[in-house]
């Protein structure tokens, strides 16, 4: 038996989608976005207190790179994975996992809008700071895409890396990146990620979060600058 333990609208939804383009039985588990999965019965299954957690039979999984990849070798005739001596195999790892790489910037931003809660509590600094980093990943994406996905054809990198969009694109508008958007447009058109959407309370609020929407503290924007090295 496969059971996903979820959050919807985070990166547990990569793992949700993956299931549903697997066409594969299985169990969702649904937690709302507070202190519940740092508490008992869900902190013994994963002692981080986060999602995704993937049960499958005696196997229990945390981290939602290792689920897609694991899932994939598993079930390898759904065409999802890139198995080692195939020749996309280098790309469609580095794009898996730096689905991370994006999702760690829209996290911050996260943080910053939405969980704290007052105002005082967040800096304009950081909030622009990351949405300029995150915007750097999105070029990243951008100038990757040669064709209609990331490799050849459709895979499990398109669905981490395009979940990691769908949380990027509530900081980070897409106007500036056409390839990117007409590639998002064709995932979204799927029918797994249609199954994969929230149906009820969302950790996103608004579709689209301005970086100083929160801060009366609004430098020039022209004057923050991302170090080289970030």
């Amino acid at each position: 038996m496969i059971r996903l333990h979820h959050v919807p609208q985070t990166r547990s939804m990569r793992s949700l989608w993956l299931l549903h383009e697997l066409d594969v039985s299985f169990v969702v588990q649904t937690y709302p976005f507070d202190k519940t999965l740092r508490q008992e019965p869900y902190v013994s299954l994963n002692p981080t207190g986060r999602v995704p957690t993937l049960q499958l039979d005696d196997i229990v999984l945390t981290e939602s790179g290792a689920i897609t990849e694991y899932l994939c070798e598993r079930f390898p005739e759904a065409g999802l994975g890139r198995d080692p001596g195939h020749a996309e195999r280098a790309a469609w790892l580095n794009w898996l996992h730096f689905a991370e790489t994006i999702s760690h910037h829209a996290a911050t931003l996260t943080q910053q809008h939405i969980m704290l809660r007052e105002d005082h509590m967040r800096s304009p600094i950081i909030m622009q700071l990351e949405a300029k980093r995150l915007a750097r990943t999105l070029r990243t994406v951008e100038a990757g895409l040669s064709s209609d996905y990331l490799l050849s054809e459709f895979s499990a990198a398109d669905i981490s890396v395009g979940q990691a969009v769908y949380m990027a694109m509530h900081y980070v508008r897409l106007d500036d990146f056409p390839r990117l958007t007409a590639w998002f447009n064709r995932l979204c058109a799927r029918p797994a990620w249609a199954k994969s959407l929230p149906a009820g309370d969302v950790l996103f609020k608004q579709t689209f979060y301005p970086p100083w929407e929160a801060s009366d503290a609004r430098p020039d924007p022209s004057q923050v600058k991302v170090p080289s090295d970030a």
